[in-house]
């Protein structure tokens, strides 16, 4: 199937589904199917509207890590358990950097992103 026009809300072509839809309009395509010699007309509307926040520059960052690299995790010598558990998932105590060191992968599955405070 190919799309030869891609219309924009006021457009020709769009303003009686400008009536029926209103601002929830977003696009109007005009796909052909050459093999069953077709034309379809197809809207794409706004469903939902809902607050949201752009992910800050350091989230954003943290999203594109891979798996495998290393992360210091900032864990207070008071918190034992996590200790604990940050050096049975194969953490590794760093004196230098004063941090536990895992592989991102790892810290996402033992949901401690918040507590990463560097790369190595």
């Amino acid at each position: 199937m190919e799309t030869r026009l891609h219309l924009k809300p006021g457009q020709n072509g769009t303003k009686q589904l400008v009536q029926k839809y209103g601002e929830r309009l977003v696009c109007v395509r005009y796909r052909y199917d050459s093999d069953a010699g077709l034309r379809h007309k197809t809207v794409e509307l706004i469903e939902e509207t809902v607050p949201w926040r752009p992910a800050s520059s350091r989230e954003q960052h943290l999203m594109q890590r891979a798996v495998e690299e290393p992360v210091l995790l900032k864990i207070d010598y008071q918190e034992r358990e996590l200790r604990e558990r940050v050096r049975q998932a194969g953490g590794r105590w760093q004196p230098a950097e004063r941090a536990w060191v895992l592989p991102y992968g790892v810290v996402v599955d033992l949901e401690l992103t918040a507590r990463i405070v560097g790369d190595i």
